[in-house]
């Protein structure tokens, strides 16, 4: 616990170093920064998918890809023991955000362009009532390399960490149309 603690307050210092060298932006702006997402434009390069809703994303269709702001949340539920409560505090976190992805959508210059949505996790349950689809990946080198770069977050967010606990989570990919995000998360004007 004690060493968590350390290397999550490490990672705090090292982030804002880091974050100018991802690409990534905040979905919103200064004063709107209580969001649990960090974004940037990115092209898809899987193989061709048809979402529930009947959207077809292509390779090289533009999507919004989304990153958890990790060390915030981490830092947020460190000292929940319980996995449930910190599931459902996450998830809470994720769900009042939403609204601001898609309002970044919505005014960005690339909007008519934009597809939807995209993140890459080893979270494999808790996503179906935000709205996304879980997409498994292709590429077996592809996954490896996603989960290794990963396990470091996985292993600080477990409260008991096990190898069973690590073999059980698989990289896939969450996936929403920007219509689906639209139609469940627009605020009233």
């Amino acid at each position: 616990m004690m060493l968590r603690s350390i290397l999550l307050i490490v990672w705090g210092y090292l982030d804002p170093i880091y974050f100018p060298f991802t690409r990534l932006q905040y979905p919103a702006s200064d004063q709107e920064r209580e969001g649990v997402f960090r974004v940037r434009l990115t092209k898809y390069k899987g193989k061709d998918l048809e979402l529930s809703d009947g959207i077809i994303i292509r390779k090289n269709d533009l999507l919004l890809k989304i990153h958890l702001h990790n060390v915030k949340l981490l830092n947020e539920f460190n000292n929940i023991k319980s996995e449930l409560s910190k599931g459902r505090g996450i998830f809470k976190r994720v769900k009042e955000s939403m609204p601001v992805l898609t309002t970044f959508i919505l005014k960005h210059p690339e909007e008519a362009k934009i597809k939807g949505i995209i993140g890459i996790t080893l979270i494999n349950k808790g996503f179906s009532p935000l709205g996304f689809e879980c997409i498994l990946p292709e590429n077996k080198l592809y996954c490896w390399f996603k989960k290794t770069f990963q396990l470091p977050i996985f292993l600080l967010s477990c409260s008991k960490i096990s190898v069973a606990n690590v073999k059980r989570h698989r990289t896939v990919y969450l996936m929403m149309s920007k219509e689906k995000l639209i139609e469940k998360y627009k605020q009233p004007s």
